[in-house]
């Protein structure tokens, strides 16, 4: 039996956008049924960035709009692409006249949506660029990192990006800016239990009792193997041998230790305590770490591991104002 609060596992999304603006209108505004915007509309002369992807994710995707963030989200069902119509709209409530960034996550729906988004805003010459972010060390080789899903770098991208864009860059200046930014980022995520999706009211997979998952994504994408359930250091040191294996960890970075939905406050600064020393170990510096839910996957239990490596543009706009419902600079 599935155990959710809920009425209607139809109503699911569209009650959850509901509860988020009523309770924060200062931030979010609801032009469309599926679409998320800045309560003030539009920034005139501002480059907009919008993002766009299944729900079950909070706060990525609707969360992160705000001030130095995002302009406006297109929100699918969870785990589902919004459809193009949607990502157009968004498109169209975050255009202040200097054109749209489109970042989001290396995922096969998104991709193609955004790209028809895309086609269909340049008939209304409202000109638009992309960036993906692809940063899930596990998915594919560093050789083929273009193939990668996109994970919690993006959470750093948004704020890079939308601290640009609130100096008012031109375009190509943001996307330069988002796609140094996703360059920046390499992710790793493990799971101890899966989540249900309301509408399929089952488990996304399945995790055996006593087994965890190293490598999982954020859908319930499948990791690279199973094991018994570890202690806390060993699993840090596991995950962070392998984002070293894609980049060295030292010089000035940031990390981010997010929960996956499940997993509570004390058990994220456990691993976060063992992630400090390593860095520390391998002589890195690191810059305003981020520990709590940042993009998360419905209930899963689990965790996802970020490293951000900064230069001084990068660390600037990361320490940039920003303000939305759930991150605050």
């Amino acid at each position: 039996m599935m155990k959710k609060i809920l009425n209607a596992p139809a109503d699911y999304v569209d009650e959850m956008l509901e509860g988020l603006c009523l309770a924060h209108p200062e931030y979010y505004a609801q032009p469309e049924r599926r679409v998320i915007a800045r309560a003030g509309g539009a920034t005139e002369g501002k480059v907009g960035i919008v993002t766009g992807g299944g729900s079950g994710h909070l706060p990525v995707f609707t969360g992160y709009v705000g001030k130095g963030l995002l302009d406006a989200c297109a929100i699918g069902d969870v785990f589902a692409s919004p459809s193009s119509d949607q990502m157009a709209e968004a498109m169209r409530q975050a255009h202040g006249g200097a054109g749209v960034l489109r970042l989001y996550g290396n995922y096969g729906g998104d991709v193609m949506n955004f790209d028809m988004a895309g086609e269909m805003l340049e008939f209304e010459d409202i000109a638009s660029t992309t960036v993906l972010l692809a940063d899930d060390v596990v998915s594919a080789p560093f050789a083929e990192r273009q193939k990668r899903r996109g994970t919690g770098g993006m959470v750093y991208a948004f704020k890079m990006a939308g601290a640009r864009a609130e100096e008012m860059a031109d375009l190509e200046e943001v996307t330069r800016v988002a796609q140094k930014a996703a360059d920046a980022c390499h992710s790793i995520g493990m799971a101890l239990t899966p989540c249900t999706v309301p509408q399929a009211g089952r488990p996304t997979f399945d995790i055996p009792d006593g087994q965890m998952e190293m490598g999982m994504g954020i859908h319930g994408e499948p990791g690279i193997y199973k094991s018994g359930i570890k202690p806390a250091d060993a699993i840090v040191d596991e995950m962070m041998a392998k984002l070293a294996e894609d980049r060295a960890l030292n010089g000035r970075l940031s990390i981010m230790v997010n929960s996956l939905g499940a997993t509570p406050p004390e058990e994220l600064y456990i691993m976060y305590r063992r992630a400090a020393a390593i860095l520390k170990d391998a002589g890195a510096t690191v810059v305003m770490p981020l520990v709590g839910r940042y993009a998360t996957s419905m209930e899963m239990t689990g965790a996802t591991i970020t490293v951000c490596h900064l230069d001084d543009e990068l660390e600037a706009l990361l320490k940039a104002p920003c303000d939305c419902a759930f991150w605050r600079v």
